[in-house]
């Protein structure tokens, strides 16, 4: 049994990888592109090699994180009390909902334009862009997670006279974190999305920025590097919340 579970969770990612790589050799070999436009799995891995030895691919990597980070962090430390408040008080949710339904669907890159013209050119826009992409999302799930709370809870709580902080403390935050951490999964996703679009056009670093400069110098193995870096990233950020997730349930559970 133990072994199944070790083939699954290891063997077969490797061979679903390798496939993916032996048909990229086959159609880099047998599809008729040149190597300028359709760059070999082995012309790939010595550009990767190249930007690793220069710092590029380093340097680049780390500021579309610390773009990520910002946005992420800010958009959470917002949106999820937001998300508390519109769930949990009737008035609020009626008064601003609309608002957030309204602005929700409307995608941030189209707020691009007014992103630079409002804090020009650097890393202010990418950061906002990328707390647009991320408030939505988890202030709406942690909405949607207080208004499933059952109402049993709240009239215990006050028969005990628990004050409104009591109450969030002890029985909202509780009931929400499970939501939250897969709002926060889905959401860093979509971030890091927005910031590699963000960064081909706002921006002088990043990945986004690397793909964009490598596409203008004829560099297509570079564009490609930036792109699995940005899978091998965004895998990586996966992994850690999905961890973060069995973290908090099992540290609920045994509470």
């Amino acid at each position: 049994m133990r072994n199944n579970r070790f083939k699954l969770k290891y063997v077969l990612p490797v061979i679903s990888f390798t496939l993916l790589v032996l048909i990229w050799e086959l159609l880099a070999r047998y599809a008729g592109w040149s190597a300028h436009v359709f760059p070999a799995p082995e012309q790939v891995a010595t550009g990767m090699l190249e930007l690793i030895a220069d710092g590029s691919l380093f340097k680049h990597a780390v500021a579309s994180l610390y773009r990520v980070t910002m946005g992420f962090y800010l958009a959470f430390l917002i949106g999820v009390p937001t998300g508390i408040v519109l769930g949990r008080w009737q008035f609020a949710r009626t008064l601003l909902n609309p608002v957030v339904q309204f602005l929700r669907p409307i995608s941030p890159l189209a707020w691009i334009p007014l992103a630079m013209l409002w804090f020009g050119i650097g890393d202010p826009p990418a950061i906002f862009l990328i707390f647009l992409a991320s408030f939505f999302p988890l202030a709406v799930s942690t909405m949607i997670a207080v208004t499933a709370i059952n109402p049993t809870y709240f009239q215990v709580a006050a028969n005990f006279n628990f004050s409104a902080w009591e109450r969030i403390k002890l029985i909202v935050v509780p009931a929400i974190v499970p939501a939250v951490v897969t709002a926060m999964r889905i959401t860093i996703t979509i971030a890091w999305l927005v910031v590699v679009a963000a960064e081909m056009i706002a921006v002088q670093s990043g990945l986004g920025y690397l793909i964009l400069d490598s596409r203008n110098a004829l560099r297509m193995d570079y564009v490609m590097d930036g792109m699995i870096a940005i899978g091998a990233i965004g895998l990586l950020l996966d992994v850690i919340m999905k961890r973060l997730g069995r973290f908090e349930s099992t540290e609920w559970a045994s509470g």
